[in-house]
């Protein structure tokens, strides 16, 4: 699910194996939201992941007519927080399918005790502190190794690896930050050379 945060729905009647799945594919730093029940407790237990217990997916015999809407507001509250991490949501097969109407009413699928839908996100965010560490170690590296290769090199090689990255969807974050920083380099590279002795009467 490239450009999607993934939310794992999983019936607390769930097999062992059914959540086996769910914990290679979510990952142990999974957000994982559970219903106040024995039956939720055993999954998140197979899970092996801390849960936030939330009594709004509790089952209920009169659901309200906007649960629904509390419900899929819940989710996505919780998946907010960081739309890089998945999101693991245990609660009886009711609740479930009443959340999942609600949460992607177009993703639904055939049935089972675990359903993956997706909520959109963008990209990862560039880190300009790090692109901008990286640029200026870069930079006066090859500055200070005062050859015309290598304030050519240094500069090509992020560039490089950057526009590499950028065709790997999960690390193109990564390809913008180097980039970055190789845009950088190069600024700081004419800076350092501007100041020193050797310009502007050669290398």
């Amino acid at each position: 699910m490239s450009g999607l945060q993934r939310i794992h729905v999983v019936s607390a009647a769930a097999s062992e194996a059914d959540v086996a799945r769910v914990r290679a594919a979510a990952g142990r730093d999974a957000v994982v939201l559970a219903a106040p029940t024995p039956e939720a407790k055993r999954v998140v237990g197979t899970l092996g992941s801390a849960p936030t217990v939330e009594l709004a997916l509790a089952p209920v015999s009169y659901p309200q007519a906007d649960r629904g809407h509390a419900l899929d507001a819940l989710v996505r509250s919780h998946a907010l927080h960081d739309r890089f991490r998945d999101v693991v949501v245990v609660t009886d097969q009711a609740t479930a399918t009443l959340l999942l109407r609600v949460l992607a009413p177009d993703q639904l699928a055939a049935g089972g005790a675990v359903t993956v839908v997706g909520l959109p996100r963008g990209d990862r965010p560039v880190d300009f502190l790090r692109a901008s560490i990286t640029g200026v170690v870069a930079g006066v590296a090859a500055a200070v190794l005062a050859s015309v290769a290598s304030i050519l090199v240094v500069p090509g090689v992020l560039a490089l690896a950057g526009l590499v990255l950028l065709l790997v969807p999960s690390r193109r974050h990564v390809g913008r930050e180097l980039l970055l920083a190789g845009a950088i380099s190069v600024v700081v590279v004419l800076m350092v050379v501007a100041g020193s002795a050797r310009f502007p009467g050669g290398w």
